[in-house]
């Protein structure tokens, strides 16, 4: 519990972990379409306030395994307190896509999270604003992410931590020791290639599982390239967007250039599943757990469903990235999917919304359930990042102004860090022998350059 101390300790101080704001009435009344007010989600009192509103509210998640029991229970749990207003969830599959479609026709009933299709200058066409950014910022963790023009429109699903998922069992086997016995966590990406190659000799396991087929879960390697890859909360929203040549190899194997380094080497080295195309999210789950995949890269959201996937819930682990800048490492801490509410249901509705968000993120068990780190500032951080020790958890600093929107501009015009076609090129490139990375990436920083130049964006770096 050390070190668990330590990085409330650093959050605390990189994130500014406060209550003040809390029941401010600093938060302005937001209207709804029928000109009735709706209050900014700071000014109500979950439990407390509008015991006589009726509704029936729905709430789409992506949550398919536990929608009708752990996600059923929460709001069983909210309907004891408000038992005029009806909760139901809707589990969708294929979330990303299915949701996107739905916001064009406003048919996708109150509460979703947001897509990540969804670029901020479009979030006030589908949801209401929850309240102002200068009092909900010292309220709740990671609400700069969907905040647009001064404006909140989603609340976090709890946070996450940028790091790697393994097996400690199987890596011990592999040898990957200390002194005392204890994994030895590599430190940079050829000490993490050479603890695959080295697993990959002495244990069953596939060294490293892409999760290639299943699309999103290679997107998560985009999320390594800010504070992960340079220990720079700047970087990913600000200078990356200035900079000339951002994937350009450097001396010390960092910044971006690293991160698919690190993808690319194991593919090529055969240290990846065999056929990647045939890879099984749902079934990956338990292959870990039970010791045949020795690791994967996601974000640390994915620990309690490995946990519970199986009988070995004390083999998972979860390291941080392996690559470290000036003798110091650091790690991203962002929010998971966001809640937002419909801007085109009822005011009855959107309250009600309000109420089963706020009761959710500030009193339900959900982000103990879920092994997240807490929407909600001065909370603990989950055990799942006890191994962070030493490793600074930072989050992405704002955009500066005028630029909200920049990044989902220039990195969806050169199609380079947009969703999980780039990183699959890395992938298709090291396994069928393509291009080689720097190829691959002088390609990147053409497209990034032309994108930059038809933003007019100044290159200072």
């Amino acid at each position: 519990m050390k070190s668990k101390k330590i990085l409330s300790l650093g959050l605390a101080a990189s994130m500014v972990f406060t209550m003040t704001g809390c029941g401010s009435d600093s938060g302005k009344d937001i209207a709804d379409s029928s000109n009735k007010e709706v209050p900014a989600i700071n000014q109500i009192k979950a439990g407390e306030d509008y015991k006589d509103i009726k509704a029936d509210i729905t709430i789409l998640t992506d949550r398919t395994d536990i929608v009708d029991t752990v996600y059923k229970g929460y709001a069983e749990e909210f309907m004891k307190i408000y038992p005029d207003i009806k909760v139901t969830y809707e589990g969708i599959t294929d979330y990303a896509e299915s949701v996107t479609l739905r916001l064009t026709n406003g048919d996708w009933g109150d509460i979703c999270f947001i897509p990540n299709s969804v670029e901020k200058s479009e979030f006030s066409n589908y949801f209401i604003p929850l309240g102002d950014h200068s009092v909900l910022n010292n309220v709740y963790n990671f609400v700069t992410e969907k905040t647009y023009d001064g404006k909140v429109y989603g609340i976090p699903n709890g946070g996450t931590a940028g790091g790697i998922a393994y097996n400690k069992k199987i890596w011990k086997e592999a040898g990957i020791t200390d002194d005392e016995g204890n994994v030895k966590l590599p430190t940079t990406p050829d000490e993490f290639i050479d603890d695959l190659k080295l697993i990959n000799d002495k244990t069953k396991a596939i060294p490293l599982y892409t999760n290639f087929s299943a699309g999103w879960t290679m997107s998560a390697w985009n999320d390594y390239v800010g504070i992960a890859s340079n220990g720079d909360p700047d970087y990913k929203n600000n200078k990356l967007l200035h900079q000339k040549e951002p994937f350009k190899k450097n001396e010390e194997n960092s910044g971006p250039y690293a991160v698919f380094y690190t993808l690319y080497e194991a593919v090529k080295q055969k240290l990846v599943e065999e056929d990647p195309a045939s890879s099984d999210w749902e079934a990956s789950k338990g292959m870990i757990n039970n010791g045949e995949i020795a690791t994967m890269v996601l974000g640390s959201w994915c620990v309690n469903q490995f946990k519970e996937a199986g009988s070995h819930p004390e083999d998972i682990g979860y390291m941080p990235f392996p690559i470290t800048v000036g003798g110091k490492r650091a790690a991203s801490s962002s929010g998971q999917y966001a809640f937002a509410v419909n801007n085109k249901a009822s005011a009855d509705n959107q309250i009600a919304s309000m109420l089963y968000i706020k009761w959710l993120i500030e009193e339900s068990t959900i982000y103990d359930d879920e092994g997240s780190i807490p929407a909600l500032k001065g909370k603990d951080l989950p055990d799942s990042l006890s191994e962070f020790e030493g490793v600074e958890l930072l989050s992405d600093n704002a955009p500066a102004e005028g630029e909200e929107s920049l990044y989902d501009d220039i990195r969806n015009t050169a199609e380079v860090l947009s969703g999980d076609y780039p990183v699959v090129e890395v992938l298709e490139a090291a396994l069928y022998g393509k291009k080689t990375l720097d190829e691959l990436m002088k390609e990147w920083n053409d497209k990034w350059t032309s994108a930059q130049e038809s933003y007019s964006v100044e290159i200072t770096g």
